[in-house]
């Protein structure tokens, strides 16, 4: 029987006694679920996941997400799964608190990581708990953010093969469809435009200190990479923050994106 361990006081804990590469009943398909809406991130040492195995464990979780677009970042026969290399910190887009794909219509719900080489220091991972983040606003503050929505800002392709700014509003405030848990959903100044119907002077202020608040020590869990772990976590509840301290060190991660996801397990 799998066991479940915190990995800290706020988000996150280690799963063992299970193979992700073997075939997973419906027990402890369940039980996943389970820690999965508890903790929101899943830690699974040593599973030395191959691309098949992964997109087979995405399927338990919801549809696996191939974006032809990006054809060319895929593992070869793997349409699903992505290599995320060191591309240098200068390149790198995710060394700030976000959620992914915050300016989507629909954001991708679940990621699963699977690491492939691992510097031996650094390259860390960190995710914060927006649960708690919200959950510990003062009860004004909640009032005053329940109806507000808010811009997130990146570029898409356009009809003309170039890409555009674009500009979409999600409420600050979100309710989990399986938990039914409200989280904060923020992002970086710059990342973020404005709240709906309001300046960017007069937004700047709440903005700033809604991304600090978001990301306080006690939210969060540092994610110390070994080759062969699995991580998986959940998008609409996390920000996450990707630490470039490793220089030119390799560092690979193949990632699989869970869309269309099942709240309940997978009979299947």
């Amino acid at each position: 029987m799998l066991r479940v361990e915190p990995c800290s006081p706020a988000v996150g804990a280690e799963v063992t006694d299970v193979d992700l590469s073997a075939p997973i009943d419906a027990e402890t398909t369940r039980a996943l679920h389970r820690a999965f809406h508890d903790h929101s991130v899943l830690v699974f040492r040593s599973q030395h996941l191959q691309p098949d195995a992964q997109v087979a464990f995405a399927r338990r979780w919801g549809t696996p997400l191939v974006v032809p677009a990006l054809a060319a970042h895929a593992v070869e026969g793997s349409a699903a799964v992505l290599r995320v290399p060191n591309v240098g910190k200068a390149a790198t887009l995710t060394e700030n608190w976000h959620f992914d794909s915050a300016f989507f219509e629909v954001p991708p719900p679940i990621a699963i990581l699977a690491a492939q080489t691992v510097p031996t220091l650094g390259g860390d991972t960190m995710w914060a708990n927006q649960y708690l983040a919200y959950e510990t606003l003062s009860a004004t503050m909640q009032r005053l953010l329940a109806d507000l929505r808010i811009g997130f800002t990146g570029s898409m392709p356009g009809e003309d093969g170039n890409r555009h700014e674009v500009t979409t509003f999600h409420p600050v405030i979100r309710t989990h469809p399986a938990t039914r848990r409200q989280a904060i959903a923020i992002g970086r100044p710059g990342s973020v435009s404005s709240f709906e119907g309001m300046t960017v002077e007069e937004s700047l202020g709440l903005i700033e200190f809604l991304y600090a608040h978001a990301s306080r020590p006690e939210f969060v869990y540092r994610h110390r990479w070994h080759d062969g772990d699995v991580v998986m976590w959940d998008n609409r509840c996390l920000l996450h923050y990707a630490v470039h301290d490793h220089g030119d060190a390799e560092r690979l991660m193949h990632r699989v994106t869970v869309v269309d996801p099942f709240d309940e397990p997978d009979p299947g």
